[in-house]
């Protein structure tokens, strides 16, 4: 097993019928039914000691509740990250739509979530079926999720104990945006899934050595955010976010979804430069 056969596995299954399509009954409109998801995901790997981990724990990076590899499983050897890039479809239909997610959209955000995680699951049993513990540990029962949570700066925080972007980071596949989204190779428009492995694999060697190496800082999505939930002085902030897609939440239950700082981007579907760096 290595992380070429572990990316196999993961194409077979986004190529399989089922979850990464969207089934008749459960469609939108008639003709979204069939609709595919997300393209097979890209792979990269970390060791779990890796001393950017650490770094993880920071307050007002991802905080000291992060739990790093080895506590989420003694022995570990390998975490590896997987980007699951929406296809075209679902991007250009929601780059389409200035304010409300395009129902394409509204399926990937929530049926395809819901996909990643069993697909994660199946990932999980393959690694175990090898010999290999395995952990994954946005399904695990001690993931947790702290949202509306005040920092020390009195503004409102979103994260959780293990984050999938901030992993991903630290596995070579991508740096962060303007938007606090992360930006792969093959950009910004997808989602992001993780496991801890006893699996021993080479570390991907991370092409960067800043943070947002591969933002433009355009500024195009702040312009485009229906929230204002994004400047250039600041970045990303969360709590007009969260409002936003609550109301999403509220308008399209039991879905919800917005992803306009990410559908139709300069970096949706690739890696920009800065040129401040």
């Amino acid at each position: 097993m290595n992380l070429e056969r572990i990316a196999e596995i993961a194409a077979r299954i986004c190529d399989e019928p089922g979850g990464n399509y969207v089934a008749p009954d459960v469609a939108i409109t008639p003709e979204i039914a069939g609709l595919r998801m997300y393209e097979a995901p890209s792979a990269g790997v970390a060791r779990p000691d890796d001393e950017t981990f650490e770094t993880l724990r920071r307050p007002g990076v991802v905080g000291p509740h992060f739990l790093p590899p080895a506590e989420w499983l003694p022995g570990a050897r390998s975490v590896v990250s997987l980007f699951f890039p929406f296809t075209a479809r679902v991007n250009t239909s929601n780059a389409a739509l200035p304010h409300d997610p395009s129902a394409e959209w509204l399926h990937a955000r929530i049926e395809g979530q819901a996909f990643i995680g069993s697909a994660m699951k199946r990932l999980k049993e393959e690694l175990e079926s090898a010999g290999f513990a395995t952990v994954v540990p946005s399904l695990d029962s001690r993931f947790q999720a702290v949202e509306g949570a005040v920092g020390d700066d009195g503004r409102k925080i979103y994260t959780s104990n293990w984050s999938e972007r901030h992993v991903a980071y630290v596995c070579g596949l991508g740096t962060f945006g303007l938007s606090k989204g992360l930006i792969t190779k093959r950009g910004v428009a997808g989602r992001y899934a993780s496991l801890v492995t006893t699996l021993d694999l080479p570390a991907t060697p991370r092409e960067y050595d800043h943070p947002y190496a591969w933002c433009s800082m355009c500024g195009l999505c702040a312009r485009k955010c229906p929230a204002n939930a994004i400047s250039l002085e600041t970045g990303k902030a969360h709590s007009p976010c969260a409002e936003f897609l609550n109301g999403m939440k509220v308008k399209y239950k039991p879905r919800y979804g917005c992803g306009k700082c990410q559908a139709g981007m300069p970096c949706q579907s690739r890696a920009l430069k800065n040129p401040r760096i």
